[in-house]
């Protein structure tokens, strides 16, 4: 089964191009332009290149969330799009499940951070080793403080940062007594190969939607919102 999987949750645009868990192509720019300007385009290129259509493709995978409010918005509007009106199934996947993703395998604690501003991160914490990931924690902004002090009780294990608040949450956690390993730099941002790789297993499992069922994971209020719902406060003061 061919699988077109999407990452714009964060700096990086990537799309990927995969045949069940085996990675044909890969398309990552990180150039500042909108992910809008970027992602359509890219998918365009890698599937002329693999000599592909859209009507090739068996699945759509796109990370749904949490990240840039935009940035969620993009990806899941495309794969909306790309889907509509052609009955093929759709992924949405956790941007922190596909960041962990990228450390498969390493033996340790694998936490996926992302800068969710507000000084908090987007954030899970899961268990990596041999066999596979293991969720310990769900999907949640907290503080880099409130994490530190959930992560010393894994004292003595190896833990990995992974994602776009790798540095800030490295030199926050260390602050606070809690030492990371050095994650690879070609494993920390986000990668649309792992997007379809968590996206192909689930599908395997029976987990899989419409276009229609595919909507962004927040987390939390998008900033419009909070200052909409802040200035309805003071009028009514």
């Amino acid at each position: 089964m061919k699988i077109l999987a999407f990452d714009s949750t964060a700096r990086v645009a990537s799309v990927a191009v995969c045949e069940d868990e085996r990675l044909l192509a890969q398309y990552n720019i990180d150039n500042g332009l909108t992910q809008s300007e970027l992602l359509l385009p890219m998918a365009e290129d890698m599937l002329r290149s693999l000599k592909l259509t859209v009507g090739d493709i068996g699945l759509f995978a796109v990370t749904a969330g949490p990240g840039s409010f935009t940035g969620v918005r993009i990806g899941t509007a495309i794969v909306k799009g790309l889907a509509f009106g052609r009955s093929i199934p759709c992924s949405a996947v956790s941007t922190l499940e596909a960041l962990a993703e990228n450390l498969r395998g390493v033996c340790g604690i694998v936490v996926p951070v992302m800068d969710a501003r507000r000084s908090q991160v987007y954030t899970a914490i899961f268990t990596s080793d041999a066999e596979g990931l293991t969720r310990v924690t769900p999907d949640e902004a907290i503080s880099t403080d409130e994490l530190a002090a959930r992560l010393k009780k894994y004292d003595g294990k190896a833990i990995y940062l992974v994602g776009d608040g790798y540095e800030v949450a490295k030199r926050a956690l260390e602050a606070k007594g809690v030492h990371t390993e050095n994650t690879p730099p070609l494993l920390v941002n986000e990668n649309a190969y792992s997007v379809a790789r968590v996206a192909y297993r689930a599908y395997m499992r029976g987990e899989y939607a419409t276009d229609a069922d595919v909507l962004p994971t927040y987390l939390r209020v998008p900033q419009a919102e909070r200052e909409r719902l802040e200035r309805l406060k003071e009028e009514k003061k």
